[in-house]
């Protein structure tokens, strides 16, 4: 009997099962690392006197540890092809980043928050308008009162009044 024959058992060598997950898994550790490496100039601090780079490092070291895990798992179960990427997605995400830093010093968080809102739910073709005013007010209504009311920041909740 040869060892190159094929059946149930019989192909021992390792091979992707899962290549979406793969991609997703290689992404975060990328994503990982660039937070780690961003974050190596904060100091650390203790667990009784936490510094400011010790939640970017351990949120990104939890980033890296799940992205590690997906790509092993990717290896023993079967998943998704890699399918084809969208721009639309990333575009109208982004955008509504740009457009909320763009807005949020002139305009303040009552009209920035809801905008970036609005904008980024373009990046999905199930979009519905009813859904997405009710979702940002909502969202930016918890926003104040979380940012503005309960932390105290300075944000500004209407800028030109």
């Amino acid at each position: 009997m040869s060892t190159t024959e094929k059946g149930p058992g019989r192909d021992r060598g390792l091979r992707a099962r899962s290549p979406q997950d793969i991609a997703a898994g290689l992404f975060l550790v990328l994503v990982a690392g660039f937070a780690i490496w961003q974050s190596t100039e904060l100091p650390m601090g203790t667990l009784r006197a936490m510094g400011p780079g010790m939640l970017p490092r351990a949120l990104a070291v939890l980033v890296g540890v799940a992205g590690i895990v997906l790509v092993v798992t990717s290896f023993f179960e079967d998943g998704e092809k890699l399918s084809r990427w969208h721009l639309r997605g990333p575009i109208f995400i982004l955008g509504g980043v740009v457009v909320f830093a763009l807005t949020i010093r002139t305009l303040g968080l009552a009209f920035a928050g809801p905008l970036a809102m609005i904008i980024g739910s373009f990046a999905s073709e199930e979009m519905r308008w009813k859904e997405t005013i009710i979702f940002a007010a909502g969202m930016t209504a918890f926003c104040i009162l979380l940012f503005k009311v309960a932390l105290g920041l300075p944000i500004p909740v209407v800028a030109f009044m």
